[in-house]
């Protein structure tokens, strides 16, 4: 697997320095050095974290701006385009990733080649919390896609001084449990209406759309990768679209957008009442 482009890192060495020129100019000015300010403006914030769109949805959100430095010490900002596989199911898990923008698609491989869509990272979620050495799955970027990478080794020394990080971390792990569980339920007991209808309010409920409206679903993943995804061909994928359509619960502007038109109605069905 060819090596994803790394965009920056902000070195350990460049947050000591503009620390202590920022306690020289307090000094100078006879105000008290702190070499952690109380407050930070978004731009003072360092670099990647200052121009992160990501950071309310994502573990970072738990670090103090003050705290941020040591933190973004240890990110790596990668870029990889579409169609790349930045996780290797089976291969060592040696870092953390947290996804800053675009969309990936999870998923295991049987041994006979055939792949099942577990799931789909955007922004804000964090990926590698593997209990054993390995991953246990894949990533590959639907489209181009921006992460931070994490040594597992430094991290987890970092954790020590930050509880509150460790506890949001704990939140994912226990979400992605909740999650699985819906899986499960999804592909055991849904019907494909019912899937469909999950799988768009899922969609709604993650971020920000791409008209700032939650009626308004950008899905960059393909008709395949959602059938996939919910255990479904893709005729039928397109086929209980097109019905949903009909029955005005959703629109369909065009390829990669959906609009949700009766949020109630596809609620219920989801549930199971209609």
């Amino acid at each position: 697997m060819q090596a994803p482009a790394v965009l920056s890192a902000y070195p350990r060495e460049a947050t000591q320095l503009d620390a202590r020129r920022g306690d020289a100019k307090r000094e100078a000015f006879g105000v008290v050095s702190r070499s952690h300010p109380l407050l930070m403006d978004r731009r003072q914030l360092p670099e990647p974290c200052a121009h992160c769109g990501a950071r309310g949805q994502s573990v970072c959100g738990a670090v103090e701006d003050e705290d941020l430095g040591r933190l973004a010490a240890l990110a790596v900002v990668t870029e990889v385009d579409a169609g790349r596989t930045f996780i290797e199911e089976g291969e060592a898990a040696e870092s953390f990733f947290n996804v800053t923008s675009g969309t990936a698609k999870l998923y295991k491989l049987l041994p006979d080649g055939r792949r099942q869509i577990t799931g789909f990272a955007g922004p804000g979620h964090f990926l590698g919390l593997a209990v054993s050495s390995t991953y246990a799955f894949s990533a590959e970027a639907i489209e181009a896609v921006r992460f931070c990478r994490f040594s597992r080794p430094k991290l987890r020394k970092l954790l020590i001084d930050f509880p509150k990080l460790e506890q949001r971390l704990l939140d994912v792990a226990a979400n992605e449990l909740v999650a699985a569980q819906e899986q499960m339920l999804l592909l055991g007991r849904k019907t494909a209406r019912e899937r469909l209808a999950t799988f768009l309010l899922m969609q709604s409920a993650q971020g920000p759309s791409c008209a700032g409206a939650r009626d308004r679903l950008r899905l960059p993943m393909t008709r395949g990768d959602i059938a996939d995804y919910l255990g479904l061909t893709i005729e039928t994928v397109s086929r209980t679209l097109s019905r949903l359509r009909t029955e005005r619960m959703i629109d369909i502007p065009n390829t990669s957008d959906v609009m949700i038109l009766n949020l109630g109605a596809l609620r219920s069905l989801a549930g199971g009442f209609s």
